[in-house]
């Protein structure tokens, strides 16, 4: 959206907690393209407040895979003989 295509909405600031807050509604979230849990920036300028959505950024690749990870591993090295022995007993069944 361009600055010649603003759109403009009001909203009214209210106690939440013992902070303020203002509520974005759906169709505001929408245009704005805020979803649950986005990550915003907030700068204060000579006109008020200005609230922008961070750029999200690519999931990096972890650095091993699950098969790196477990290579080599042994009942020895993952310490088995330290898992408590689980005894079922007949009422059980």
């Amino acid at each position: 959206m361009s600055k010649a295509s603003a759109v403009r909405f009001e909203g009214i600031v209210q106690p939440w907690g013992n902070s303020l807050g203002l509520r974005i509604t759906r169709s505001v979230s929408e245009l704005a393209n805020l979803k649950r849990g986005a990550h915003v920036t907030m700068e204060i300028t000579d006109e008020g407040l200005l609230i922008r959505r961070q750029a999200t950024e690519p999931r990096r690749p972890l650095p091993f895979s699950e098969a790196t990870l477990l290579d080599g591993l042994t009942p020895f090295t993952a310490h088995a003989d330290e898992l408590p022995i689980l005894i079922v007993s007949e009422q059980d069944h």
